[in-house]
């Protein structure tokens, strides 16, 4: 049998290697390979190469598809000194992949040379162990979880579809929450409405919600707005900076409002709704308005003032131009909801919320996802966005806000 050093000399005879100078030529071409770190967590977080991924030797064939799946594509393995990253390559060129070079004196040599390094931002060992299990998912890991730390979600309402969706969103770490609502806990609301308690009756909703969410995740910040959105104050809102509105309302006035302002800032507008036995859920992340058709300042703004980016789906204006008769629309206060219902719902507004925030994934954009809770049936409708859309199409014709109330009453609605 041959000793480790033999073995070590055959395998680096079977693969490509380059010295640091070799590889700082590499990395500069604007068509530098994909850096992969196979050293372990602890020499990871004590320095890298800038730009570098981190797999782990032990996790290197379980975990490479997702980094590389193209395995045409140039790979640069490196670890401490040269070895581990040498039988990494071996590894790489058994899987198929084509370009697989292994970094000569790795880490060592590059550090010694004078080359640029960087401190990764890592978890601490409290949030490590919290976050664990996302830090196994390839498509999260550490990086991923510091990325929803620094994320910042709207909920607008703390109920039905509020309560699930912000319980799982703090357990998941968004490091920032914002709550709208200027309601009361209700008896009545306890059925369905999981982030309040008997001992909270008639306190604010928005009150409950923070001190639920900070007890089950100290981590992060939850920001109550004891207020019902209003076209006087969504600005202001909106103002503190928000990636994502996950949309829990429960009113047609606030639905709209809150579409046109979704629009108008470019931030993604994650829906829900229910009644008695269904649900749905989508996404709207409409394109943003050209240049000139509405000017805003402050967070949002930028998303269209540099004029029209790719298409990426419809509005709620698109799918319900107008709102249906109050008496084709009852609420659930008049036709009641399963108690569980909204769980189902606003999971998944948590979900694609997620997704959102981590860039991964397909989100429910230009998809209407509905459920029937009676027959436990999913279903999917196509949707499409609407060139004629008053908000978001070609020729917008409503450019500023307009009393809500009032258009969704039947009445002409004034800017």
């Amino acid at each position: 049998m041959p000793s480790y050093r033999e073995l070590l000399q055959q395998v680096k005879s079977e693969i490509d290697e380059i010295d640091v100078s070799e590889a700082r030529g590499v990395l500069d071409d604007p068509d530098r390979p994909l850096i992969v770190d196979v050293r372990e967590v602890d020499e990871w977080t004590e320095g890298r190469i800038p730009g570098a991924i981190h797999i782990p030797r032990g996790n290197l064939e379980s975990r490479i598809e997702q980094a590389a799946p193209d395995r045409a594509q140039p790979i640069l393995l490196y670890c401490a000194a040269g070895n581990r990253s040498a039988f990494a390559a071996k590894s790489l060129e058994e899987l198929g992949y084509e370009h697989v070079v292994s970094l000569a004196g790795g880490y060592t040599d590059w550090k010694r040379s004078g080359l640029p390094t960087e401190l990764p931002r890592t978890l601490d060992g409290e949030k490590r162990q919290r976050y664990s299990r996302h830090v196994l998912i390839p498509e999260v890991g550490e990086e991923g979880q510091l990325k929803l730390l620094d994320s910042r979600v709207l909920l607008l309402g703390a109920g039905g579809l509020g309560s699930p969706a912000g319980l799982y969103l703090a357990a998941a770490g968004v490091g920032r929450l914002g709550i709208v609502d200027d309601d009361r806990v209700d008896a009545s609301n306890l059925q369905r409405q999981v982030m309040h308690s008997t001992a909270r009756l008639g306190e604010w909703k928005a009150e409950s919600a923070k001190r639920t969410l900070e007890e089950l995740n100290p981590d992060i910040e939850v920001v109550p707005y004891i207020e019902r959105l209003t076209s006087e104050n969504v600005e202001r809102i909106l103002a503190d900076g928000w990636d994502v509105v996950v949309d829990g309302a429960d009113n047609f006035p606030t639905r709209y409002l809150i579409n046109d302002a979704a629009v108008w800032h470019d931030i993604p507008l994650v829906h829900g709704s229910i009644y008695r036995f269904e649900g749905q859920a989508t996404v709207f992340k409409p394109r943003p308005r050209a240049e000139g058709a509405r000017g805003l300042d402050g967070p949002g703004a930028g998303g269209f003032a540099d004029g029209a980016s790719s298409l990426d789906g419809p509005c709620y204006r698109c799918l319900f131009p107008q709102p249906p008769p109050p008496e084709l629309a009852p609420s659930c206060a008049e036709g009641g909801v399963l108690g569980v219902l909204p769980g189902i719902v606003g999971s998944l507004q948590a979900s694609e919320a997620l997704k959102l925030c981590l860039g991964i994934g397909e989100p429910l954009v230009g998809r209407l996802l509905l459920f029937d809770a009676l027959a436990t049936e999913f279903s999917e409708v196509k949707l499409r966005r609407d060139p004629n859309c008053p908000v978001c199409g070609d020729s917008p014709t409503i450019t500023e806000y307009v009393d809500y109330v009032e258009f969704c009453s039947g009445r002409p609605a004034h800017a």
